[in-house]
């Protein structure tokens, strides 16, 4: 790094993709999973303990249409997971989002991404870990064994003292990831399936028991009711991502990565849907059908009431062990390979990059996250830092999703196995859905987020930007020839056309709430601005049009200088009038219907409470 580098180039400088993909080719990680390997990755980080406790708290917010629920949560997550899907096929390194923000949005980006990240899976994981003791204790108390609660809890909690099973769990995981990322896979893949035939086997129960007049009224508390319970099971489908840690350890990370990520969340939707069902069928759908009843083993207490026998939920019991232990296994796995991406970037130090000769993992970094969060698992009671880790998450979300349209604009000429189809706007869609769901956290969370990210930019302005491999300057544009041939691939119009018509809707939406009375003059100003940022943003989309087809015109005329420019243009000028609008929603909606934001924030407040119950 020259030393008469500017600051502002410093923090904005990038990682170009074929430099991390060159690098990842001699990082001295060995390429050794497929497919089914890569896919368990995944469905093993989503599966956690949430599907064994989630029911209890989401189906007495919206009774039977709970299947609804789950089925928009994961639409709502379909969108990210898209923009994962690309850019792992696309940039296929270990760094996950990390590595594609330094690809496409800058190092002091990426920086803040990994950071979340650490947050994400570090404090999760010892999250998750801290549950291991419980529900190993309610599988052993059908033998009649505990473990005495004082080493079964972390101080604070049940009368801990030291979580024994928590450190017990991570060394275990730790054992296996040094032994190598393939014999990790195998166990996570064994193990997944272990758990999913669990969940299939509670649904063969739950059937022998089901009443289809438990459905009926389907949708006791309306499409409100629905949406709150979105809400909560969103944080169930968390962890598709976790494949895409794994790409310099995939055997063809280009074709399986989009496929792994995409694939785990239908495969886990459909198994979500399956046991909602199978469990209203048994008990009922309405909320009185839960009231009363133990929300923290859901699925355990309905094998027992449906047999009356003590092995039928024993078995259940089981499904969450091994549903802590498997995404304890990823989670740290994913862990390890981050740190490993920002330590051969140079931003960590190089300890974290060290590669055994036998075993091609990283010793010394595995050796590191085990013993801090082992840690923090056994002394610290992580309240509401666990809850942080969900913010963590939506944030690397949105810089993902515009990554893809960063990316797009930049280097049109990359191959990419997987395109997001309509952009700009899924990408966009998926951004804003998950900065609603960030506005709406609760003010300790955020509070705890902004504690973290100080610690992380003042790390990164200590060491990380002087320490950085990364190009002094960032890499001019593409050749005009090269861009000019792969932009018009891909057309802009329809998902600018289609996303001009959904911001008619909230100009529609916003007139509505103006002239239906019952406003204060705030409120009145806020849906008047709300309206003309609405109309702004139709006519700067129509000018991002207008340039799309200037564009080709000149591309086709021999102009590739200004063809390129034009059609670059366009795809910025119609993000922003799709973008500017969807964020002036969310925050209308937080400032001018405060009874709505006030209940949206402690649906989410609760559905965040504690990543050890969602996996």
């Amino acid at each position: 790094m020259s030393n008469s580098t500017s600051f502002s180039h410093q923090i904005r400088r990038i990682k170009p993709a074929d430099h991390l993909t060159d690098g990842s080719d001699h990082g001295g990680l060995k390429r050794s999973m497929g497919f089914l390997a890569l896919l368990m990755f995944s469905v093993g980080s989503i599966v956690g303990t949430g599907i064994f406790v989630i029911l209890g708290v989401a189906i007495p917010k919206a009774g039977p249409a709970v299947v609804i629920s789950f089925a928009l949560a994961a639409v709502t997550c379909s969108f990210s997971a898209l923009a994962y899907a690309e850019l792992a096929g696309s940039i296929p390194v270990s760094g996950s989002s990390y590595s594609y923000t330094y690809a496409t949005l800058g190092e002091m980006l990426a920086w803040i991404v990994g950071w979340c990240l650490m947050l994400e899976y570090g404090v999760s994981v010892s999250a998750v870990a801290v549950g291991w003791g419980q529900y190993l204790n309610e599988f052993l108390s059908t033998f009649g064994i505990s473990i005495p609660a004082a080493f079964a809890n972390p101080p604070g909690e049940g009368g801990g003292v030291f979580n024994v099973p928590a450190v017990i769990v991570v060394l275990a995981c730790m054992f296996l990831l040094l032994r190598g990322a393939s014999e990790s896979a195998k166990v996570n893949t064994a193990m997944v399936f272990l758990k999913i035939g669990i969940l299939l086997f509670f649904c063969v129960v739950a059937f022998t028991a089901f009443d289809g007049s438990n459905f009926n009224p389907f949708l006791p508390l309306g499409i409100a009711g629905v949406s709150a319970a979105a809400g909560q099971v969103f944080f169930s489908y968390i962890g598709f991502d976790a494949a895409s840690t794994a790409g310099e350890e995939a055997k063809n990370p280009k074709r399986d990565l989009p496929r792994a990520i995409i694939g785990s969340l239908i495969v886990v939707t459909i198994l979500y849907v399956l046991v909602a069902v199978a469990a209203i069928g048994a008990r009922g759908g309405q909320p009185s059908d839960w009231e009363g009843k133990d929300s923290e083993a859901v699925l355990s207490s309905i094998a027992a009431e449906v047999t009356g026998s003590s092995w039928a939920p024993a078995l259940i019991a089981v499904g969450a062990v091994i549903s802590i232990f498997s995404v304890v296994l990823v989670t740290m796995y994913g862990q390890t390979r981050i740190l490993f991406a920002m330590g051969r970037d140079g931003l960590l130090p190089k300890a974290f990059t060290k590669v055994s000769a036998r075993t091609q993992t990283p010793v010394t970094n595995t050796i590191i996250v085990a013993i801090v969060i082992s840690i923090l698992a056994a002394f610290v009671p992580l309240g509401q830092l666990a809850e942080a880790t969900s913010i963590g998450t939506l944030a690397a979300f949105v810089v993902v999703n515009f990554g893809v349209i960063a990316l797009w604009m930049a280097r049109p000429e990359l191959e990419r196995t997987f395109r997001v189809p309509l952009l700009p706007l899924f990408p966009i869609v998926g951004a804003i859905l998950c900065l609603f769901l960030i506005s709406n956290l609760d003010v300790i969370t955020w509070i705890v987020f902004f504690i973290w990210m100080a610690v992380g930019i003042a790390l990164y302005l200590a060491y990380g930007r002087r320490h950085s491999n990364a190009p002094a300057e960032r890499p001019g544009e593409i050749p005009a020839e090269i861009a000019v041939a792969k932009l018009p691939t891909r057309s802009i119009k329809p998902g600018t056309v289609i996303g001009m018509v959904l911001v008619a809707g909230v100009g529609v939406y916003a007139a509505d709430r103006l002239i239906s009375g019952g406003v204060n003059a705030f409120q009145a100003g806020v849906w008047v601005v709300l309206i003309a940022v609405v109309l702004g943003g139709l006519w700067y989309a129509l000018t991002g049009l207008r340039e799309e087809s200037a564009g080709r015109a000149a591309a086709a005329a021999g102009d590739q200088e200004r063809g390129a420019q034009l059609m670059r243009k366009a795809i910025k000028t119609t993000t922003l009038a799709l973008v500017i609008p969807a964020l002036a929603l969310v925050l209308a909606v937080l400032v001018a219907t405060p009874e709505r934001a006030d209940a949206e924030r402690a649906n989410e407040s609760a559905a965040t409470s504690a990543p050890a119950q969602v996996g």
